[in-house]
């Protein structure tokens, strides 16, 4: 029987010490598939690339296991990706509260077992990104693009309302104690406390969107797609990167200008969207469908949707767990 998978990390047979033979070894990339057709070795399989090509041997699941368990862990991934924001700012914090979701950052990601499968709808759109990439403005634009296609989830929150809030336009209103007790039985997907109140994403509302027969876009922590990247959400999911340091303190200068925003961001603050931007990039690759570097607006929304589109036409590679 042969498997496909799609490899999580680079292999050079070149640079090899424990390949037997380096001129049978098979060069691959992070991203790309592979067909594999011999597993009987527990230390090295033959596979090929999907486009033909000759075969040759890749290291086994479980060699790979072994020598990566014995490299030191990138050190940044053991910090928490909101290092502290410091200053007057309170940055609400998002916390991912379901059972059993908490990312192991030290999880070995080599290959992953990946099926074709014919185009098909996916039930969440979801955007991940450093603070200060521009994830609302891109999922807003979305939004707005296709009122019938797309929907997303209104937050709940324990905050009393104010004068003039309806439920449901913005927020929508719970007591804190039950609150409390719908993040302790798992029902949020992540949540957070700022001044005092809580706030947070319900599962159940992801669900009645997709139920209403809408797209339902997300804009979440990258912890959250521990528990999105199932079958039961079906998620594409799209890394908006931050563009370079320049770029991103050319944007604020424009959005200034005209009237957008009304805060300069110092150059510490940009700084950080990039460095934050990077890590995120470095721990959750390995789910992203798609990357878009944010340096414009109107172009990083116009890749979105191209590439949107293409899902209704193209075959798509998922986690063979998605179809069996």
């Amino acid at each position: 029987i042969y498997a496909f998978v799609k490899c999580h990390f680079d292999y050079d047979p070149s640079h090899d010490n424990l390949i037997p033979c380096k001129e049978a070894g098979l060069k691959f990339s992070s991203g790309d598939i592979l067909q594999i057709f011999n597993q009987e070795d527990p230390n090295w399989w033959q596979a090929c690339h999907l486009e033909g090509g000759s075969a040759g041997l890749i290291p086994s699941q479980l060699l790979e296991e072994k020598r990566k368990a014995f490299v030191k862990r990138d050190l940044e991934l053991s910090r928490p990706l909101c290092a502290g924001i410091g200053g007057k700012k309170k940055k609400k914090m998002m916390y991912l509260t379901t059972k059993n979701a908490e990312f192991d950052r030290h999880e070995l990601r080599i290959y992953e077992e990946v099926a074709k499968v014919p185009p098909f709808r996916r039930k969440t759109l979801v955007l991940i990104g450093a603070q200060g990439v521009g994830r609302r403005s891109l999922k807003n634009k979305v939004l707005v693009s296709d009122p019938h296609r797309y929907g997303t989830t209104t937050p709940y929150t324990s905050r009393k309302p104010k004068v003039d809030e309806k439920e449901g336009q913005m927020y929508l209103f719970m007591s804190r104690s039950e609150m409390e007790a719908d993040i302790k039985c798992g029902r949020f997907l992540e949540h957070g406390e700022y001044d005092g109140n809580l706030y947070g994403t319900k599962i159940d509302s992801i669900h009645e969107v997709v139920d209403s027969g809408k797209i339902c876009i997300l804009d979440v922590n990258p912890q959250a797609l521990k528990v999105l990247r199932t079958a039961e959400f079906l998620p594409y999911v799209v890394f908006i990167e931050a563009p370079n340091f320049e770029v991103l303190k050319d944007m604020n200068r424009s959005a200034i200008e005209a009237g957008v925003v009304n805060k300069q961001l110092t150059d510490s603050e940009l700084k950080r969207t990039v460095d934050e931007s990077e890590r995120i990039q470095r721990a959750y690759s390995h789910y992203f469908d798609l990357s878009i570097v944010n340096d414009n607006l109107d172009g990083a929304y116009r890749s979105l949707r191209r590439a949107l589109d293409r899902l209704n036409t193209d075959h798509q590679w998922v986690p063979v767990s998605w179809v069996f």
